[in-house]
């Protein structure tokens, strides 16, 4: 056993490391010392709470400078996306559209974000955004902040502070990470008053519940969960009456929304930012990077006199968008502009109306590749894919799933390894066999799949 003197003395320096990483991969000197002090650290801390390592100095050297080099990678990476689960939190959501893409990059540079062409004069930042949310939700006016929170919250704040808001107790969702309706409105400094039951609310309870301090009824969608059985709300249409003769404002939290109407497609339940407006709803607030398929971003539609309370409200600046998002929300809008070019343009919503019979097509086809090009045993299945992110939450997308043997290593580190790779590749695992659906994987991905799946899985005929 050596003592920690002794053991630590096996550890190469920063500077032989550094040294040994830039021979081999050009980058950054600061940041290769960063990295390599940072995995030095890590081993110096497992020695000196005296693990044993059976390495000589330099096949240590070697594994360090190893280790260092792979670290230098970016942090944020391509990852496709085999799970079937369109709007994934952990994979960013929607994927942007080639338009939106583009737009984002001619935008990464200098662009008029603020500043008018004509004039040169200081311009509306959202200008261009507004101006196209004005003609697909037919709406006075509209302004976009960082996410659907950031629009809830600052509508709270410019329109209710220090009174009261109606909301039903079915209504008080939780969604994600510490979002909570209650929460959200004592941040504002809107006082919330809770009516009806959580199964039940009637028309009555919001008219027995308003005061003289009444600011608004809020209704809000119950995106990531459902009601069923013995249930009854209220819907804008009946709320908007009872409002306007008290005097209150009728917002909408739309959660995921959706800028298109896909029940066309057969998926019903989430209702249009328009239908909202339509419906007598003051101010409506919405995703931008759910079922609008755009980057994220929170949208606040309404009446101009009310938009313009939000955009004057301090909090407005503090959760504003930065010229990217406005450049890739804009070439994402132009596309909502045609419902029918949008379903088949905007990935996420082209992901979420695909039908059971192209998915299968597409499964069969990865299926023989696979087992031509790597012997890996496949099976198909039928199975289902979800929207995720809270939209459509009990809806069920019926798809065709590849079910693939791992090998000795079994699922989890077959998954663990494909999540590894490069590109990234994330599945579900179901039976111990890697599961793979083809309704989130991109169709110019699948050769990259098939060579990510190959390298990871064992040859085996068992399928």
């Amino acid at each position: 056993m050596h003592d920690s003197h002794q053991a630590l003395a096996i550890l190469p320096s920063v500077n032989e490391v550094v040294d040994a990483v830039i021979a081999q991969f050009a980058a950054p000197r600061a940041l290769v010392a960063l990295r390599a002090r940072e995995i030095i650290a890590s081993y110096r801390d497992l020695l000196q709470r005296g693990t044993r390592i059976d390495e000589t100095r330099h096949e240590l050297a070697v594994r360090i400078v190893a280790e260092t080099r792979d670290s230098l990678g970016p942090g944020l990476r391509r990852v496709i996306n085999a799970t079937g689960v369109v709007l994934h939190t952990g994979l960013g959501r929607a994927p942007l559209a080639d338009e939106a893409i583009e737009a984002l990059v001619e935008a990464a540079r200098f662009c008029n974000v603020q500043a008018d062409l004509e004039e040169g004069a200081r311009s509306l930042r959202e200008a261009h955004v507004e101006s196209l949310l004005r003609h697909i939700a037919g709406c006075e006016a509209a302004t976009i902040v960082n996410n659907n929170a950031a629009a809830t919250l600052l509508t709270l704040a410019a329109l209710a502070k220090g009174r009261e808001v109606i909301v039903s107790r079915g209504e008080l969702v939780e969604i994600g990470g510490s979002y909570r309706i209650p929460e959200v409105m004592a941040q504002s400094g809107a006082v919330l008053v809770e009516v009806g039951c959580t199964n039940r609310t009637h028309l009555r309870d919001y008219e027995a519940a308003i005061t003289g301090q009444t600011a608004a009824i809020m209704k809000v969608h119950t995106s990531n969960y459902a009601i069923q059985g013995f249930t009854s709300s209220v819907p804008l249409e009946e709320l908007a009456p009872l409002a306007k003769a008290r005097e209150a404002l009728l917002i909408h939290d739309m959660g995921s929304g959706s800028l298109v109407d896909l029940a066309p497609h057969g998926l019903d339940g989430e209702p249009t930012a328009a239908s909202s407006i339509q419906r007598g709803a003051d101010v409506v607030t919405f995703s931008g990077d759910k079922l609008v398929g755009g980057p994220q971003a929170g949208i606040a539609i309404g009446s101009r006199r009310l938009i313009e309370q939000l955009r004057a409200h301090p909090l407005a600046r503090a959760v504003r968008v930065d010229k990217l998002v406005l450049a890739s929300m804009e070439a994402t809008l132009r596309l909502l502009l045609d419902p029918d070019e949008a379903v088949s343009r905007v990935p996420a919503l082209r992901m979420i109306t695909a039908s059971a019979g192209e998915l299968a097509g597409r499964a069969k086809r990865l299926a023989r590749a696979l087992r031509s090009r790597c012997g890996s045993g496949v099976t198909l299945s039928r199975g289902v894919s979800r929207a995720g992110s809270g939209a459509f939450p009990v809806l069920e997308l019926p798809t065709t799933l590849l079910e693939i043997a791992p090998g000795p290593a079994g699922a989890t580190e077959a998954a663990r390894r494909l999540r590894q790779g490069t590109p990234s590749v994330f599945v579900r695992i179901a039976n111990d066999r890697v599961v793979v659906d083809v309704r989130t994987v991109f169709p110019e991905e699948e050769a990259d799949l098939i060579a990510a799946l190959c390298a990871v899985m064992t040859p085996s005929r068992d399928g």
